[in-house]
């Protein structure tokens, strides 16, 4: 038996009258990181509460990444995981911008996920808007028991000698900035929203003596976000993480949560928008504190790390869950029931 084509099977296909199944646009497209079960009815991740509570009824098949697409009756909402680390959160949202099934020129994307956060900044069970993202994972590295008397630390930006060598080079995706109006819009949005609070978290909190920012209640704030694929954990990497976050950012940026993926999303969003299937103006990230990313003083960091992982429970992992659909829907119930004023202007 002889295969047709495919351009041939699209002229028969037309010829006899069928119609091809319309192009899906979403408004907007939430991403989230992982899910340890099934969608729904089970211990959730990032993206169980989105399906259920958002009804995301509808299943798309998606063997070309991590998980099937799920979307709301009428597709205004879609949701994707993208799987852990970098590379298939690069992978997920490249093979979803490019699905002929759906047209996201015009859609929000919406990072929102748990995260670590910086003690310096913040406690568990936060919200925070970031405006930078800038990747911990690009550069050279020299084992510590090795650094040169002087050095600060034993990681070097790609292509430089020493570390925070100027001038800066952003030119392999280092650092991304994000829309600052949008980011702001979504902030002022969001900024009184409460946010859940319990005594688990309250008694982890009052370990962080002299850091006032770690012992207040959750709350929502904007700060920028870290993501690397090696899950780094200690008071020496926390120092290392602001101040390879301030020298990616001219000084800009703020370093407050620590993830894994959204440099890969955000690499993969910028390849699109240059094909025009994204647009990198309506992109926001949402990171909420699960852990902090540091012991509290007397502590040691392996003691500290030991009970900060997904299988041994964060300190704050389901309030971190709630926080993330709480802060995000209320964006994404704005943008969506007004679309008519956000579908061709921006937010102000």
């Amino acid at each position: 038996m002889r295969l047709l084509p495919s351009f041939a099977l699209f002229f028969l296909a037309a010829t006899i009258g069928y119609a091809a199944p319309a192009v899906v646009s979403p408004k907007v497209v939430i991403v989230t990181m992982f899910e340890p079960g099934a969608d729904t009815g089970d211990e959730p991740g990032e993206f169980q509460f989105w399906v259920e509570r958002e009804a995301l009824i509808r299943i798309w098949p998606f063997p070309q990444g991590n998980r099937d697409l799920r979307t709301n009756a009428d597709g205004s909402v879609l949701g994707v995981v993208t799987g852990v680390g970098t590379a298939k959160s690069a992978a997920t949202i490249m093979a979803l911008g490019l699905d002929p099934r759906f047209d996201l020129s015009k859609s929000y994307w919406l990072v929102a996920g748990i995260a670590g956060v910086d003690p310096h900044d913040a406690p568990l069970g936060s919200a925070v808007w970031a405006e930078w993202v800038v990747d911990g994972d690009l550069g050279h590295e020299i084992d510590a028991r090795e650094v040169p008397n002087g050095w600060k630390t034993g990681y070097i930006p790609l292509r430089k000698k020493f570390p925070y060598e100027l001038p800066v080079d952003r030119s392999e995706g280092e650092a991304y900035r994000l829309n600052a109006r949008l980011v702001d819009w979504a902030y002022r949005l969001t900024k009184d929203v409460p946010l859940a609070d319990s005594e688990s978290m309250r008694r982890r909190r009052a370990l962080y003596v002299g850091y006032p920012n770690a012992q207040r209640p959750p709350l929502v704030l904007k700060g920028d976000t870290l993501s690397s694929m090696t899950y780094w954990h200690g008071k020496l990497l926390n120092e290392w993480a602001n101040d390879w976050v301030k020298y990616f950012t001219n000084g800009t940026g703020n370093y407050v949560t620590t993830a894994m993926e959204d440099t890969g999303t955000l690499q993969s969003l910028t390849f699109l928008a240059r094909a025009k299937r994204a647009n990198l103006d309506r992109v926001l990230v949402l990171r909420t504190a699960s852990n902090f990313d540091m012991q509290w003083p007397g502590a040691d960091a392996a003691e500290s790390l030991s009970g900060e992982k997904l299988g041994a429970g964060y300190s704050a992992y389901l309030p971190s869950l709630e926080a993330a659909y709480a802060i995000g829907s209320r964006v994404v119930h704005e943008l969506v029931g007004n679309w008519v004023r956000f579908e061709n202007t921006l937010p102000k």
